[in-house]
């Protein structure tokens, strides 16, 4: 939560009172210079998904299926969204992007040995001749570009250049934040 966390921040919140929820809200956005931020780690997979559906993905297209959660690879790992068609089977793997120095996104705002076993089963999908993509959301106004967060995990980051020059492919997109709405914008160039 670097970046969104800075005391006295507007934040909105919704409710859920669901017996079997461990808390009753959720955290959903954090005002940041002027800009709202989407923090809810669930929505990326859910605008990445309807991108896909309605063709504002166009990278992503042509695939008669698509699920998600389906579990691969052989450290036990889930994929985000899994592609299927006549062209063969594209892995997606989702990450939400909040921080940002200047104007570049930075994933991730901590260390993440679950991010680094994605990257390396995304490598691993490509061994096997599948394309495999890891998509950056950039839930962010200020965000113009996308980088590793070699600062915070180097071994990320590591990981990430390794993985684009054996096959993986890295893509980015801005989204709209608003208290309204939170909607894929455009994508943004990688920087590796």
């Amino acid at each position: 939560m670097k970046g969104c966390a800075s005391p006295g921040s507007r934040v909105l919140l919704s409710m859920n009172d669901k017996p079997q929820r461990k808390l009753r809200y959720t955290w959903e956005l954090v005002e940041v210079d002027g800009g709202w931020v989407g923090i809810n780690t669930g929505y990326p997979n859910h605008l990445v998904r309807e991108g896909i559906e309605r063709g504002i993905i166009r990278e992503l297209q042509g695939y008669d299926s698509l699920r998600q959660e389906v579990r691969y690879g052989e450290e036990n790992s889930r994929i985000d969204l899994l592609l299927e068609g006549s062209s063969g089977l594209c892995y997606v793997e989702v990450k939400n992007v909040t921080l940002v120095e200047g104007t570049r996104a930075l994933f991730p705002d901590a260390v993440t040995a679950r991010g680094q076993k994605h990257l390396r089963e995304l490598m691993a999908m490509v061994r096997q001749r599948h394309r495999a993509v890891i998509f950056y959301v950039v839930q962010r106004h200020d965000g113009e570009s996308v980088s590793a967060a070699d600062s915070i995990d180097p071994e990320y980051g590591r990981l990430l250049r390794l993985a684009v020059a054996n096959g993986v492919e890295a893509m980015a997109y801005h989204t709209l934040v608003t208290p309204d709405e939170i909607r894929l914008n455009c994508r943004l160039p990688v920087v590796l």
